[in-house]
């Protein structure tokens, strides 16, 4: 799907670039995208995936900071944990919870 939609706004991009309909079209096509944007079901729909990926990159990083633990660099590990508290999740070492 992800494919699919960069394939679709690469050809819109490229025709309205390309195009020789001028100012006329190019507004047209402006108008529609805008319509579009504005749909309900359209902006649900993004709000729900830009949840996910927030949720999916939330456990990506959980994942890779437990499996990484003490083999970074302290400076690193010390970047790591302060962004852990920044996101409500205070952790004292790689993966134990202060509460």
């Amino acid at each position: 799907m992800r494919y699919r939609l960069t394939f679709v706004a690469g050809l819109a991009l490229g025709y309205v670039l390309g195009t020789r309909a001028g100012r006329e079209r190019y507004e047209q096509l402006k108008k529609s995208a805008q319509r579009i944007a504005q749909n309900p079901a359209v902006r649900n729909t993004a709000e729900t995936a830009a949840q996910q990926g927030r949720v999916y990159a939330g456990k990506a990083f959980h994942t890779v900071s437990d499996k990484v633990g003490d083999r970074v660099p302290e400076a690193v590990a010390q970047r790591m944990r302060s962004l852990r508290h920044m996101n409500g999740t205070p952790e004292d070492d790689w993966g134990t919870s202060n509460t």
